[in-house]
């Protein structure tokens, strides 16, 4: 039913980006920077936007790669042609025929009137944050994926924006290629939102995916995920949960209206599961997923990104590899859940390309209700679900004094897991939870539990 929902809402809202504004069909089969913003295609009479790209990696390759594959569509759905007129990079790219286009200066880009449209793919905060400013300053129109920039700058750029009367747009920032931040925006404006948490980081799921289906440890997972190009060399940004929970913090802005500080909120990564946590989540029908949440609570929000296990009746148990998936809680609709490549260079690319048309078609500003006000994120320590404990020793030896603590438990044992045993808590709340683990002889791990 909520895959149901899901696609409804999202065709209704592609049927209604698509009805919005003039259409006219252009037939070009190449980027053409030849042409300033403004002057007529002597091909079809219609209006040029010049755009520019900064940044010709991963996911600013796959932009030009999609507006030069699917030219017609984007045209025809943008009311304009969408040119690419520069691309900015450090770097030099002989035999590629971005170098007819490439710049390393970006004033050459910011000083000229033709560029309406400046779609920011660098990454990290600096000098994407300065270029960024500049160019909505400048009255030109900003798209980009970074969710680095837009977690830590976002009210700001949307303020200046708002101001110039031109549009920050940065849809690929969360889901990737999936659609969520619009749909979220204008299509359950009529809800109450009271969730939204999501699987926001294919990586890590990627890797909690083949250490269940193929039993590796960790480091084997984490290493194939580099080899395939899917962590970076570097992966603390992943396996930490840092990624994700930039991307929480991003979505809990927007649903909210106030400003949520990332780094305010509870983030565990994934690099204390083992093969052995994932022997015992079978053993009790569960997965482990990293879990990015937020949701309302009496009092307020409140905000974490942590490893969970999962039982088959929640709707993100199912999401596996390197997909996403947003999961919508509202007090009227109820759950909805997008899903899709939450990363990658195609459907990533997709998705800003989805911004430059809407950003080229749209002339005036696109309000986005998130203010400076900071957010004051409620402690999770009230949060209650059951935990799931791993502890050292014989069910025999250890049972009575686990029960003293935590009053009565489900014991669970794994096949070929020797020299310890695993127990379920009742219902109980974080900061007990806590307390009462601290004392616990021979603990070795927990992981929460979360149920529907």
């Amino acid at each position: 039913m909520i895959f149901i929902l899901c696609l409804a809402i999202i065709l209704n809202w592609c049927n209604w980006i698509k009805d919005r504004g003039q259409k006219v069909r252009i037939l070009a089969d190449s980027v053409d920077a030849s042409k300033p913003a403004g002057s007529p295609d002597t091909r079809s009479g219609a209006i040029m936007a010049n755009i520019a790209v900064l940044g010709y990696g991963t996911v600013g390759s796959g932009v030009v790669e999609v507006i030069k594959t699917n030219q017609a569509i984007v045209n025809e759905n943008a009311g304009e042609e969408v040119n690419v007129k520069y691309v900015l990079d450090l770097r030099d790219f002989p035999g590629d025929p971005v170098e007819k286009i490439l710049v390393h200066d970006y004033d050459i880009i910011l000083n000229d009137p033709d560029i309406s449209v400046v779609v920011e793919v660098m990454g990290g905060v600096e000098p994407a944050y300065t270029f960024v400013k500049n160019a909505l300053l400048k009255g030109k129109s900003v798209c980009t994926s970074n969710k680095a920039l837009v977690a830590a700058k976002g009210p700001e750029l949307i303020s200046i924006a708002g101001e110039k009367d031109v549009n920050f747009f940065f849809e690929a920032s969360v889901g990737g290629g999936i659609p969520v931040i619009r749909p979220l925006k204008e299509c359950l404006t009529a809800d109450d939102i009271l969730e939204v948490s999501g699987i926001l980081n294919g990586t890590t799921n990627y890797m909690l995916t083949k250490m269940a289906d193929e039993g590796w440890e960790f480091d084997k997972a984490l290493k194939t995920a580099q080899d395939l190009g899917y962590a970076e060399r570097d992966p603390s940004a992943d396996i930490e949960g840092y990624d994700a929970c930039r991307k929480i913090a991003i979505l809990t802005s927007l649903y909210t209206g106030k400003n949520t500080d990332f780094e305010k909120i509870y983030t565990e990564g994934i690099t204390k599961i083992s093969a052995t946590d994932i022997k015992y989540a079978k053993e009790l029908k569960t997965v482990i997923k990293l879990l990015a949440i937020s949701m309302k609570v009496k009092g307020g929000v409140v905000s974490m990104v942590c490893p969970v296990m999962l039982d088959p009746v929640h709707p993100l148990y199912g999401v596996n590899d390197v997909f996403n998936a947003v999961y919508v809680k509202g007090n009227v609709l109820g759950p909805v859940m997008f899903y899709g490549s939450g990363a990658g260079k195609l459907p990533t690319a997709s998705a800003v390309v989805s911004d430059i048309v809407e950003a080229v078609k749209t002339k005036k500003n696109v309000y986005i209700g998130w203010d400076s006000e900071e957010l004051p994120l409620m402690s999770i320590g009230n949060v209650e679900r059951p935990f799931f404990v791993r502890v050292s020793g014989s069910k025999e030896e250890k049972l009575a004094g686990v029960e003293a603590l935590f009053g009565q438990v489900s014991c669970v044992k794994a096949a070929g897991v020797t020299g310890e045993f695993g127990f379920v808590t009742r219902q109980m709340s974080e900061a007990d939870f806590d307390e009462k683990y601290d004392k616990l002889d021979g603990a070795i791990t927990r992981i929460r539990i979360n149920q529907r």
